[in-house]
């Protein structure tokens, strides 16, 4: 059974789609409780949220914490974690019962699994981009927030879970975690490629490696993030 933890902030353009692709595994029973951790939304989030059933909590600001305050408010034995602008692949649910049932089993050496990314946009920039994930996936074995984690309660408190970082938390926690221990699922994780289209497919790709080139050389995470939102709110 899944405790679903969902970051927010001003996401109401790309939530109901979120949650709207949650509804066919909780009718199936595995999807338990939706938890939206709302970081100070100025639009209609919560709204948008308390309509669809899910809980609401509010936080700080900060992507870490609001996911260890949902992982801390969940009550089910998986925690799923998602961004509030992803929407996951129809019949999602069947491979990660699949995935879970064995994992439960004890059979195989994954704790944890991720969706394959993709953007909902159309081009050669966005497929490019995908490819190169899949690339960095395969040779690192290092997916990101974007496309969602899967992960147990168990294992996710033994590694201590997230931590309240603003920027840079899904790297962090799944260094910790070990990359070979996340499994990458066929489903997608379809993210909202808005960002990429306003401010341009290779300028927000080099930015973002630059933040890792920048964490990756002890740069605080807060002065990442800075770098990172370019001033603006992200969600």
């Amino acid at each position: 059974m899944i405790s679903v933890v969902i970051p927010a902030l001003n996401a109401e353009t790309g939530l109901a789609a979120t949650l709207t692709a949650l509804i066919p595994a909780a009718v199936e029973g595995l999807v338990r409780e939706v938890i939206v951790v709302d970081g100070g939304s100025r639009d209609r989030t919560r709204e948008i949220a308390d309509h669809a059933g899910a809980e609401v909590i509010s936080t700080a600001a900060n992507r870490g914490g609001q996911l260890a305050a949902g992982a801390a408010r969940a009550k089910h034995p998986w925690l799923l974690f998602l961004h509030a602008d992803t929407v996951l692949d129809p019949g999602w649910e069947r491979e990660v019962g699949h995935f879970m049932e064995r994992t439960d089993a004890g059979i195989g050496r994954h704790a944890a699994a991720a969706f394959r990314f993709a953007l909902d946009d159309d081009g050669a920039a966005p497929r490019m981009l995908e490819g190169l994930v899949r690339l960095r996936c395969s040779l690192l074995r290092l997916p990101y927030g974007d496309q969602g984690l899967l992960i147990s309660r168990r294992h996710y408190d033994r590694i201590g879970g997230y931590r309240e970082l603003p920027l840079m938390e899904d790297v962090e926690f799944v260094r910790r975690l070990g990359g070979r221990r996340v499994k990458l699922l066929r489903s997608r994780a379809v993210t909202s490629a808005g960002r990429y289209r306003q401010e341009g497919y290779v300028h927000r790709a080099l930015r973002n490696q630059a933040c890792r080139i920048l964490y990756a050389l002890k740069v605080p995470p807060a002065r990442i993030a800075q770098i990172y939102s370019g001033g603006r709110e992200e969600t």
